[in-house]
């Protein structure tokens, strides 16, 4: 009995732990932004089919959801993400669940090209100059990674960054001890202010 207690509130640590790491990473390197221009910039996961992946599809109604409900139809919604092992690029894939199962009528951008978190940075850049408030969609631990990119790239448009709607507790729950880990492994590479949404 006493294993299984033990083995139990192991489990139960390990996925508070999960949520823990996730909701702090959703919430460093953003800020309190205004102004009536929106983008979402989503960025796109490895997609080898002909189809938005589980992963790609998720992202896409993350993005969605991460439209400003004051002006929803102002929103430049932004797909970023290059053909990998498919032909197709991931930010059509991504666009065309968008429109097709979502239902999503308001402005769309492709950016095709990018195949790294770096570029998909660099090559929406242009996209951003005339944008108030910037939101980057991805699981938390590569949003955040994305945004240091941001602010290395342009700090004057990283000061435009704000909370996404990436991260809701209970989304993801069993699976975010191991996007935890993964993105510790991730996150290497960034200075520890960064880590904290201080640098």
């Amino acid at each position: 009995m006493r294993r299984r207690t033990g083995v139990a509130l192991a489990g139960a640590a390990a996925l508070a732990w999960g949520e823990w790491v996730n909701w702090r990473w959703s919430r460093a390197l953003v800020g309190n932004a205004e102004g009536p221009a929106e983008a979402v910039v989503v960025l796109g996961f490895r997609n080898p089919q002909a189809s938005a992946n589980l992963v790609n599809r998720w992202r896409v109604r993350a993005g969605v959801r991460s439209i400003g409900a004051d002006d929803p139809r102002g929103t430049r919604v932004i797909f970023s993400g290059g053909a990998t092992d498919n032909a197709i690029a991931e930010a059509q894939l991504m666009a065309d669940y968008a429109k097709s199962v979502l239902a999503f009528k308001g402005p769309l951008v492709l950016e095709d090209r990018s195949g790294t978190t770096w570029e998909n940075i660099t090559n929406v850049i242009p996209v951003l100059e005339d944008i108030d408030r910037i939101k980057i969609v991805s699981q938390p631990a590569h949003a955040l990674k994305a945004r240091a990119y941001l602010r290395r790239q342009r700090p004057d448009l990283a000061d435009r960054l704000v909370r996404a709607d990436d991260y809701r507790p209970g989304e993801w729950t069993i699976v975010k001890p191991l996007l935890a880990l993964y993105g510790l492994w991730t996150l290497r590479g960034l200075t520890a202010g960064e880590r904290r949404g201080t640098g």
